[in-house]
């Protein structure tokens, strides 16, 4: 198991090292969007973000790109937020508002990662450059960032296996993946099913519509009256978020003590961690996915070269080559919770540790 201490002391250098499994590294590609004159401070950032259900974004992603902005700008570059409350139209709606706000670089993270591409090239034709953040959009962009996503999905399948322990063979386990809009949701099911397939039986698999708690409740719902909840042994789920309506439906059914997986490491699921009813969550650095989003962005947007940055390149369905900083991630699970989220300033020890989680925080060494 990664610590976090190794993820983070890997800097940008281990950083722009890292190559991302399912994406494939291509030629040399040169930024085509410095067609203008090269800017100063006085910047414009469009930053648009998928949807509001999960809590990183507004808590994390949003507050940790203005700052960076503001940082490398001398307090001078602009913010423009807008979130697309998980609607393809609505984001693609908000392109056209940043085109016409005429602002000097987008950071997009798309809903649905095809339907943005007519929108991407809309901005690429107006000279406004575009930054894919955490989700590889289609379309001409100039950069991309995120996490190693099929490493997600085999962190998550071998923590699966670890708390199974000799449980594996004995019973199923239920597959609760991403939306199928989401092209991050296929390669951490891809990672996922590399560790588990011929290690234990999948009795049931979904892809859970726009990510929502409530359709994972309710499929998990389905599941357990489909194989009978004496056959469930684990679960893998994609997220915390859904992990949250899995154990619902779980607790709904008299089971105890399966374990269930995450990603995010949402407040709610390092406290169902803390607690055990969640065996882990997949810990990704966010500040510095942040951090290199707002770098790319500002470069771009004052027309610099991004060769000290992206020191790799992706190719997407519909672009090859491009300059791509992908981060290392981190399984976190009860034994970690101080070398991660708290050691990184994600959470303090008090925000998880309320009286409700007092107790079982005590009982592990969490104060």
């Amino acid at each position: 198991m990664r610590r976090a201490a190794f993820a983070i002391a890997a800097g940008a250098m281990a950083v722009s090292l890292a190559a991302c499994g399912s994406a494939a590294e291509s030629g040399d590609k040169k930024s085509d969007s410095g067609d203008s004159a090269a800017k100063g401070d006085n910047i414009k950032v469009g930053l648009l973000l998928p949807e509001n259900q999960t809590a990183r974004y507004e808590k994390l992603d949003k507050p940790l790109i203005e700052k960076k902005v503001k940082e490398l700008t001398n307090n001078k570059g602009e913010v423009v937020y807008a979130n697309a409350k998980q609607d393809a139209s609505l984001q693609n709606q908000q392109v056209d508002t940043m085109i016409t706000n005429k602002v000097d670089v987008l950071i997009v993270d798309a809903v649905d990662s095809k339907a943005i591409a007519g929108s991407v090239k809309k901005a690429k034709d107006a000279g406004i450059p575009v930054v894919a953040y955490d989700r590889l959009a289609e379309g001409p962009i100039d950069a991309y960032t995120s996490f190693d996503n099929v490493t997600v999905g085999k962190t998550q399948g071998e923590a699966l296996l670890q708390a199974l322990g000799g449980k594996a063979k004995s019973g199923q386990i239920v597959m609760m993946n991403g939306s199928s809009t989401d092209p991050n949701a296929a390669m951490f099911k891809e990672g996922a099913h590399s560790v588990l397939d011929g290690k234990v039986k999948i009795g049931r698999e979904y892809d859970t519509k726009e990510w929502k708690p409530e359709n994972a409740n309710a499929n998990m719902e389905g599941a357990i009256s489909a194989l009978g909840k004496d056959k469930i042994v684990g679960v893998y789920s994609a997220n915390d978020g859904m992990a949250g309506g899995i154990i619902t439906a779980l607790k709904a059914a008299g089971l105890k003590n399966i374990p269930v997986t995450g990603q995010d490491a949402e407040l709610a699921g390092v406290q169902r961690i803390v607690t055990g009813e969640q065996y882990m969550s997949v810990y990704k650095p966010y500040p510095q996915e942040a951090d290199v989003a707002a770098e790319m962005a500002v470069a771009l947007a004052q027309g610099k070269s991004l060769d000290s940055i992206a020191k790799d390149k992706v190719d997407s369905p519909t672009d090859k080559g491009i300059p791509s900083v992908i981060v290392p991630v981190v399984s976190l699970t009860k034994d970690n919770i101080n070398d991660t989220v708290i050691k990184d300033g994600i959470y303090t020890v008090q925000e998880i540790c309320t009286d409700k989680y007092k107790a079982a925080c005590d009982a592990i060494g969490l104060k």
